[in-house]
């Protein structure tokens, strides 16, 4: 049987980024959504965060992922960054 994946998007044009597995997909980022809702973190701080509530139930390198699904919402324009020093993420 197939794993299901999903090709993400980055932000630059030009730009490819992976192709990761669905599920693990969906699970970063309901995860990353709900950080968003509740906090304007940094970098840093949503990395961090995204650690904090899934390093006992993910499966794979959390802050890798963590990035790939980042940049694809970010792409996507479902989140963005600040133009301030360091950036802070939220929900469009």
């Amino acid at each position: 049987m197939t794993e299901n994946k999903i090709q993400t998007l980055h932000p630059e044009a030009g730009k490819v980024n992976k192709v990761i597995p669905f599920e693990k997909y969906e699970m970063m980022k309901t995860t990353m959504l709900e950080i968003l809702q509740e906090l304007n973190p940094t970098h840093t701080e949503l990395m961090e965060e995204l650690y904090v509530r899934l390093n006992k139930t993910f499966t794979g390198n959390v802050q890798w992922y963590g990035e790939t699904v980042k940049l694809d919402l970010e792409a996507r324009g479902i989140i963005q960054r600040s133009g301030a020093k360091p950036p802070k993420y939220s929900l469009i």
